[in-house]
């Protein structure tokens, strides 16, 4: 069977204190739905952890609003390194992460009056049309909330989840080529040169640019996909600075956004696929990992720039543990979605202290 490539599942964010920052996340962007919490040493991320298992705690959090999540990082045991200079549009890896918001005056408002939130500017048009405005959470990691119509579930959070990330890159071309045949974000929203106006505010953002906005043309499939919704992928490339590797030097959980992951079905059809892309698996989880009370079957593949994508296969998510209530998916349809009676009890893990 071919694979199914979901949606976008999550970010994931190294911090110094993962509870502050997931109490900030919890504030900024509602994702008060704790799927997991996990203590164990990452073991099987040895090419990025300097050969060996790194101590760490990590928090798996949604939005119920719809889009991606977060999953926040925080390695222990080690002195963090901290990138050696502010990232700037055209530096290779994940520059920004990108916000649902059905209604952006409201999301604007509700993040200009929060405690932390360094908003950059007002609300300003990308070059698609669309409304959006720019702010630096409390840890120097920069988001890019986006008008968008999705909503998953109507609560009274001021913004949605994960819509997608902006990711600096060598050359458009190649790695759109890539996500179009191994992610099937193939149709182009926008291809554009030049200085942009939206752009102004952020470090860096007054230099020349291209930037290529990226989506799939296929419907969304899969068990979960209608949680995590619509998405895209932002190129960018400066032809005036030598790019700097954002990652480059530092380990994997380090500050900064360490990875994009796709919830997907069918694991193997994906390692095809990407070998014969000539993007082979550089870790690979096995299919019996456990994270917490989760488990699932993980694995990565560098980008084009050796931006690290992640692909994890969920097989079980705890629901209500005290009744050993956990959501099944090993078995379900590969391109059906849920019944929404069902994605919706994910509401029982909502966090209501940290």
């Amino acid at each position: 069977m071919d694979s199914v490539i979901c949606g976008i599942q999550q970010v994931g964010i190294g911090v110094a204190d993962m509870k502050e920052a997931f109490g900030w996340y919890i504030k900024a962007f509602g994702c008060d739905i704790k799927i997991l919490e996990d203590d164990k040493p990452a073991e099987r991320m040895l090419p990025y952890t300097g050969g060996k298992p790194q101590p760490k705690q990590a928090i798996l959090a949604i939005n119920l609003r719809g889009g991606g999540g977060f999953e926040i990082w925080q390695p222990k045991g080690r002195a963090l390194k901290y990138p050696a200079e502010k990232p700037r549009p055209g530096d290779v890896g994940i520059f920004a992460c990108k916000i649902k918001s059905s209604d952006i005056e409201r999301s604007y408002h509700h993040l200009k009056q929060l405690q932390g939130a360094n908003l950059l500017g007002g609300i300003e048009e990308n070059p698609a049309g669309k409304k959006h405005f720019f702010l630096y959470d409390p840890y120097e990691n920069l988001f890019d909330v986006e008008e968008d119509d999705y909503v998953f579930s109507k609560t009274d959070k001021p913004t949605g989840g994960v819509n997608g990330v902006t990711i600096g890159v060598t050359d458009p071309d190649r790695s759109a080529n890539f996500y179009s045949k191994l992610l099937g974000y193939d149709m182009v929203e926008y291809d554009e040169s030049g200085i942009f106006a939206d752009l102004k505010n952020i470090y860096g953002g007054e230099k020349r640019l291209r930037r290529m906005m990226i989506k799939p043309s296929a419907p969304m499939q899969g068990p979960l996909c209608e949680i995590m919704g619509t998405s895209h992928i932002e190129l960018i490339q400066s032809p005036d600075i030598q790019p700097v590797r954002l990652y480059e030097n530092r380990w994997w959980g380090d500050p900064g956004f360490i990875h994009l992951c796709f919830d997907i079905r069918h694991m193997a059809g994906i390692k095809k696929k990407a070998e014969a892309l000539g993007h082979p698996f550089v870790c690979d989880s096995g299919a019996d990992f456990r994270m917490g009370e989760a488990g699932g079957h993980f694995t990565y593949v560098e980008d084009p720039d050796g931006t690290l994508i992640e692909f994890v296969e969920t097989f079980k998510i705890p629901v209500l543990k005290k009744l050993g209530i956990y959501l099944h998916l090993k078995n379900k349809d590969d391109r059906k979605p849920l019944p929404r009676y069902i994605t919706k009890a994910l509401r029982f893990l909502k966090v209501k202290d940290i």
